[in-house]
Parts: C-alpha cells; structure tokens; sequence
C-alpha cells in the first residue's frame, strides 16, 4: 500500500468519450505546461481515436501533435492506447507494419504504449509489446473487463499473468463500459496483486456512475495507479474527476501528493473549452448522465447510442428494447466477447439485423463473418457448432494467430503512397487509413498544412526505415 498515481486522461480518452476526439491541438499546448508541473503517473495523449479524428475530421498531422506536446512536456511520461495488432485501425496489421508502427510512436515521444486486445486474445498483443520493449519503451499489457459466464477473478488473472510472461511492465484493467462494481473490484485488484508482481492501473468510466467509489475500493485493495480525467471533462461518459479523488486521499497513506491550487487552475483552463463544445453541438449534456442500462445490458455508452441510429436510419426506433434483448444472445453465440472497439459494434449491428430482418442472422454482414471465422482471434468462449454452420457454412474456422496469415505489408504501402510522402510517418497514416491520410496529404500539398520542420530531430531519434 501506499501513494497512488494518476494518469490524467484529458487529451485522449475524456475527450474521445465527450466529444468524439474532436479536441484540437491549439486547445492543448497552452496548458501542457501546468499539466507537466502536477506530477502526474503519466499523461495519456495519444492512441485510441486521436490518430482517425486529426486526419479525418481536423486536418491536423497525428504525428505533428505528438511532438509538439513532447516538445513541452519534459518531466511526465507520455502514454497512448494501442489496439495490439490492429494499431489504430478496425483490422489486423502484418507483423512488419505493427513493429514499425511502434518504433515510430516512441521515437516521436511515446513513453508508455497501454495495449489491449478486443477479445482478450493475447497472442494479439505479443507483437506490440515484444516491439515496444526492444524500442525501450513501457509496454503495458491489458485485458478488457467484462462480465460472462466464462470471465472470472481465475480467467483474469491468467491473462495477466501471460502478459507479464511476454515481458509486460505493468498491467491495466480497461473497463471500457463502466461494469466493475465496487467490491467486485477490490476481488480483482486482491486477485491479481497476489499473483502479479507488476504495477496494476485501473481505467474505468463514469458511465454507470460508481466509477469513483470502484476507484476507492480499488485503492484500498492495493492498486497502483488510476485514470482520471481534469473535472470540466469528467463524469458521463468520460473517466472519474482528478480533484475530488486527490482531495480525498489527502493525508491518508494513500495521499497523492498533487497539489489541488494547481489541479483547480488546470480546470480553471478547461472549463471555457467545454463550454465551446456544447455550444457547437459535439458536446451533449446526455453524455453526462448517470445511464444505468450500462449496468443492466452491459453495453458501452458509446454502443448503445450507435444502436440508437442504426434504428433511427432504419425507421425502426420502436425496435429499440427488443434490440437490448437481443444483444445478449448475440454476445453469447458469438462467444462472449467484451464490448469494446470493434466487437461491439459487430455484436450490436447484428443485433440490429437480427431484429430489423424478424429472422436471425438471415442478414450476415462480413465482420460477423469474420469474428465467427476466427479472423480477429480466439473468442473467449468457443462459437456453438449450428451458429458456425449457418453463419459459415463449410467454411473452416482459423485456430492460428489470425496475422500469421498476413505478409509482409510494409514495402507495399510505401509503394503505394511514395508520390506524398514528407515523413516516414506517413507511411503508416496511409497504411491505417488510405483515403482518409491521402485527402490529408493533399490538403497539405495544397499548401493548407505545414510540418514543422524544428521537430524532425524525433523522427531519427531510434533509428530511420
């Protein structure tokens, strides 16, 4: 026991769940001094959605915003979220591409590279952490909690465990839909800190409304570090409040050592931000209610609001219940998988089909082929036999690591896009996301977008292609 840490969520992931990534780097740079100055565990800035949102909908360089808060941040570890081996896309990567991917996060200033996979597959996470630590880099191994049949403190627990046995750092429990109660956290944290002598960091949010009060129980079973997000940007959807959590750990054996004049000021810079966002409408005040239905359906925040309009498109709104009943039994037949990004909206669109068509899985769409196929891993659970048959016919399921099909990718994209290319970094824009980075790249052609040539140094601090 002792000293908590916190990670400080604000530029990543509290922003991704409020306002759909849409923060922009101007709103960043003026505060990453006073960020820097609290003595955070580390400052998560990067990963998850930020890399799509800045080329598709900001028309900023992803590679440009991470130097530019390297460049001000000195003293505090910059952290991201990787998707293990589909990086920042929606599918798996070559090995190549994800050993380069990683190489190039850290040479531009990444620290700690936090990866999880959808399905808790680990040999889906091997790649990027083997790559990370040859980098010098901390690779943190993480499982995504969820509730089933088969996930237990025993299941959790070995998955941790094979993480750190792949060289794993720390490891992180990512409770993307706000699930783990109270006291079932304190199990787990008693768990793990038993058999895993690594750091242990809890992510959570605030969506069921008891992310606090799990961080309070979390901490008093031993938990290392936390996630949480400056208040203006917290709750809802987002991850718990910095200040509240400091202040009341304050002069316990658990005391933080943050300053709250200085926390309260960071806020201070944040709160207009917020206000511009609910103005412009990408902020909605529904967001940041308590939804219990996260709790009783188990579905993300951010699932169900997609479900929401996939119905509306549909003129099917009144279907909306029937679709809540019927993403459970898709989740099992489909093995259990957690909710998060892109398992749940595969298990939440065929929910919708099966309602939608009044026969299930008449209407199949690819990626539930896909998943039953085995084309993004092991599902925890294994795929009833007359769920494959009909959903694959005679087609064979994959036992193997689905990218030890996938060649060598790297040479092939470069090829490719060679006719745009500045930075060797915008071989893997475009390797993630080829129309969205080619409209970019010619948008900066055309002038409109400057890399900043004084952060080059980053990109040969490992070593070049």
């Amino acid at each position: 026991m002792g000293r908590v840490r916190i990670t400080e969520t604000v530029l990543r992931d509290a922003h991704q769940s409020l306002i759909a990534t849409r923060m922009k780097t101007d709103d960043m740079l003026p505060i990453l001094d006073k960020l820097d100055k609290v003595g955070y565990y580390s400052l998560e800035c990067w990963g998850g959605a930020t890399f799509d949102s800045c080329l598709r909908f900001l028309n900023e360089d992803p590679w440009e915003r991470l130097r530019k808060i390297r460049k001000q941040v000195k003293n505090t570890k910059l952290q991201m979220l990787l998707r293990g081996q589909n990086l920042l896309g929606y599918k798996h990567y070559s090995d190549d591409v994800v050993e380069f991917f990683v190489r190039k996060s850290i040479a531009n200033g990444i620290d700690t590279i936090r990866i999880f996979d959808a399905l808790n597959d680990v040999r889906n996470i091997e790649t990027a952490i083997k790559a990370c630590k040859k980098e010098g880099g901390h690779a943190q191994g993480c499982f995504s909690y969820t509730i089933s049949p088969v996930h237990n403190l025993e299941h959790f627990v070995m998955d941790s465990r094979q993480l750190v046995e792949m060289g794993a750092d720390s490891i992180c429990i990512k409770d993307m839909a706000g699930l783990l109660l109270p006291y079932p956290a304190y199990e787990l944290v008693k768990a793990l800190k038993e058999y895993i002598k690594v750091p242990i960091d809890l992510h959570t949010h605030y969506t069921s409304g008891t992310a606090s009060m799990t961080y309070l129980k979390a901490i008093e079973a031993g938990v290392d570090i936390v996630d949480c997000a400056i208040s203006p940007m917290a709750m809802g959807t987002s991850q718990p409040p910095t200040e509240p959590l400091v202040a009341t750990l304050r002069g316990t054996e658990f005391d933080t050592g943050l300053d709250l004049g200085l926390l309260s000021e960071i806020a201070e810079y944040f709160r207009p931000i917020k206000e511009k966002y609910v103005e412009s409408g990408l902020l909605d005040v529904k967001m940041m209610g308590v939804d219990v239905n996260a709790l009783i359906y188990q579905v993300p925040g951010g699932m169900l609001s997609n479900l929401v309009s996939q119905l509306k498109q549909a003129g099917k709104s009144d279907k909306y219940d029937e679709v809540l009943r019927e993403v459970p039994k898709v989740r099992e037949e489909f093995g259990y998988p957690p909710l998060v990004t892109p398992t749940s909206q595969i298990v939440g669109t065929q929910a919708v089909m099966n309602v939608i068509a009044g026969e299930r899985y008449k209407m199949v769409p690819k990626e539930s082929k896909m998943l039953v196929k085995g084309e993004y891993g092991k599902t925890p659970a294994p795929i009833p036999e007359e769920i494959r048959k009909k959903i694959l016919g005679d087609e064979e399921q994959i036992t193997c690591r689905p990218a030890d099909l996938i060649a060598p990718e790297l040479e092939n994209i470069k090829g490719r896009m060679k006719e745009y290319m500045e930075q060797d970094e915008d071989i893997l824009s475009y390797a993630l996301f080829p129309q969205v980075a080619e409209n970019f790249f010619k948008f900066r052609q055309a002038g409109k977008y400057r890399i900043d040539s004084t952060l080059a140094d980053f990109n040969d601090k490992v070593h070049p292609v």
